[in-house]
C-alpha cells in the first residue's frame, strides 16, 4: 500500500494512492482530489504537481 502526502491550506493529508479516483483544477492554484467512497480533498498545487506526487516512487 502506497501512501501519498498532500498539502492543504487547512491541514495536510496522508492518503492511499490507490484510493485516488480523479484530479480536477480548483481555484487559486489548488487541485480537487477525488477519493473513492469519499468527498474530494482540496489540496495545494496544480494538477501536474499533485500528479507528480502521486506517481513518484
Amino acid at each position: 500500500m502506497k501512501f501519498v502526502a498532500l498539502d492543504s491550506r487547512g491541514g495536510n493529508y496522508l492518503v492511499v494512492a490507490q484510493n485516488i479516483a480523479w484530479l480536477r483544477t480548483g481555484e487559486n492554484g489548488q487541485t480537487n482530489v477525488g477519493m473513492v467512497g469519499g468527498s474530494p480533498l482540496l489540496v495545494t498545487g496544480s494538477i501536474e504537481e499533485v500528479e507528480r506526487k502521486i506517481t513518484a516512487e
